[in-house]
């Protein structure tokens, strides 16, 4: 056993390297990324363990499925809102179930550091009805993570592995244990199992229940779920990283021993209901006063259990739902100490430092072609149209000095929703996206679009990498990216190539002119390298 200083997407990636996999997939996106790119670095030479971003989350799980299907041990990453992406194969892998160990590692970004929303990936692994571990800190995100691996193979299911990102961005000392061994190649030749006809589909969905009774007892007898009683009329119930938050609000708070609260700690999911009901029924026997105030970072995913839709009889409920916690946003000591008290939860405060939002870099291709954007659409008379963007470095260009762009949803969705906007009547109707980006779900309305000549006008910024999350490698770029956008269907040639560079800036403007005019599906591929790839 030996210390390491980790951060707890480290963590996670050290200890899926301990417990054997063959293999790591995904699809870069804050704050997992470390995950992938930790693994990556520090894999066996010797090519044992392959490390592979994938197109997008979907493609990512469904392979690290496939490694499962072989008997070997795989590990996915994704963010929160990559999830949605891979929803599809995620509830369905709950129903074939795992046969080498399968862990989805995904870290949600409560407060939207660097994300659409807020979402809770706990939601998630109750609508598939698999495990979920969610560590307090970087000790519990390794152990947790072997625990995972080890979990998924007893009970054949693929098990999540859910962090936040202060978790997944804080460094700690992490006790490492010994590596094990990996699996031997068994592939898991069931056709019955792993093909989901209704008629498989039916027996593996029972199966799936039928596993729900051994799942709950997991979680009852887990280590990571623990309950510590005292005598006062507060109880608390701290979920996750939450914990940690608990304990410096008590330690500012100096109580003596017999007024501290008592504490359930949940860090496994489904909930243990016993021990959840035994820790409400001790709260509800102090009488008159008994409260249980829930901390967790993220959804009132346990306050709404607890709530149910009738309450809780004889003792108050307190928590992000009642106005104890602020309804949106992170958790922090200074959250938890006011909740504590029974304070009112202050409104956010405007900051008294002048905002600074993040921009481009400097010589960042993308700022050339947005200019020549704007004036394209200046000169053509045509301000009253659209520029659907989509997520990545580019989206900065909603701010001064481009202000060139007028939604960003979500990843795709600049295409279809400049290609709904066009059926709807509105012209122009532009679409902006990246390289990474338009393989990842942007092809996908492109080949509708174009099979209707759809009148909208397509901007490829082609930077050559995935920038915003760390310049990892793009899926297609150049000529290979110019020759999806052809195989697609847009005629070659309304498929335009250009520099974005000043010097250019006429001849790009001329080329978005036309382009805009044309009535039908066009493709413009601003093709310039990103200023920080070598």
């Amino acid at each position: 056993m030996t210390k390491k200083v980790l951060l707890g997407d480290d963590a996670v990636a050290l200890a899926a390297l301990h417990s054997g996999i063959n293999g790591v997939f995904g699809y870069p996106g804050t704050p997992s990324t470390e995950i992938f790119e930790y693994i990556a670095q520090h894999r066996p030479k010797d090519g044992s363990v392959v490390a592979n971003w994938a197109a997008n989350e979907k493609v990512g799980l469904e392979e690290a499925v496939g490694m499962s299907f072989a008997g070997r041990r795989a590990l996915v990453t994704m963010k929160h809102v990559g999830l949605n992406v891979a929803a599809d194969p995620f509830m369905n892998a709950a129903i074939t179930g795992a046969h080498g160990g399968l862990v989805i590692a995904v870290a949600d970004d409560p407060s939207m550091h660097s994300s659409q929303n807020e979402q809770d990936s706990r939601y998630f692994a109750d609508f598939g009805l698999i495990p979920c571990l969610e560590p307090s800190n970087q000790q519990e995100a390794y152990d947790m993570t072997r625990e995972a691996f080890e979990l998924s193979e007893r009970l054949e299911i693929p098990v999540m592995v859910r962090l936040v990102t202060r978790l997944a961005h804080s460094r700690a000392d992490v006790v490492v244990r010994d590596p094990c061994e990996k699996n031997e190649l068994n592939p898991a030749h069931d056709p019955a199992r792993w093909t989901l006809l209704p008629v498989n589909a039916r027996v593996g969905y029972r199966k799936l229940l039928d596993k729900q009774p051994a799942i709950n007892a997991y979680s009852e007898s887990s280590p990571f779920n623990t309950l510590a009683l005292n005598d006062g009329r507060l109880g608390v119930i701290a979920t996750g990283i939450a914990h940690n938050y608990l304990q410096e609000a008590l330690a500012d708070l100096d109580l003596s021993p017999e007024a501290r609260p008592s504490v359930l700690h949940l860090c496994v999911y489904p909930a243990p209901v016993e021990k959840v009901r035994r820790f409400v029924a001790e709260i509800r026997s102090r009488g008159d006063g008994a409260e249980i105030l829930v901390l967790e970072d993220g959804y009132p995913f346990i306050e709404r259990q607890l709530g149910g839709l009738l309450g809780l009889s004889g003792v108050r409920l307190r928590g992000r739902l009642d106005g104890s916690l602020p309804r949106a946003g992170e958790l922090s000591p200074d959250s938890a100490l006011r909740a504590l008290r029974g304070e009112i939860q202050p409104p956010p405060l405007p900051s008294a430092l002048p905002p600074r939002p993040p921009a481009l870099c400097k010589g960042c291709p993308h700022g050339d072609t947005y200019t020549a954007l704007s004036a394209a659409l200046k000169e053509s008379g045509a301000t009253a149209g659209a520029v659907f963007s989509d997520i990545g470095c580019y989206t900065l260009g909603a701010y001064p000095p481009y202000e060139a762009i007028d939604t960003c949803l979500d990843m795709g969705a600049s295409v279809s929703m400049a290609a709904g906007a066009a059926d709807g009547g509105l012209h122009p109707s532009l679409a902006v996206l990246g390289d990474s980006t338009f393989m990842h779900s942007g092809m996908t309305p492109l080949v509708g679009a174009a099979k209707r000549n759809c009148p909208i006008t397509v901007i490829i910024v082609d930077n050559g990498t995935v920038a915003m999350t760390g310049r990892q490698d793009t899926m297609a770029t150049g000529d290979a990216l110019e020759n999806v956008v052809l195989g697609l269907g847009v005629a070659r040639e309304h498929v335009r190539v250009l520099k974005p560079l000043p010097k250019a800036h006429d001849e790009m403007v001329r080329v978005l002119r036309e382009e805009i005019a044309y009535q039908g599906t066009s493709v413009i591929l601003a093709r310039r390298p990103c200023i920080h790839v070598r």
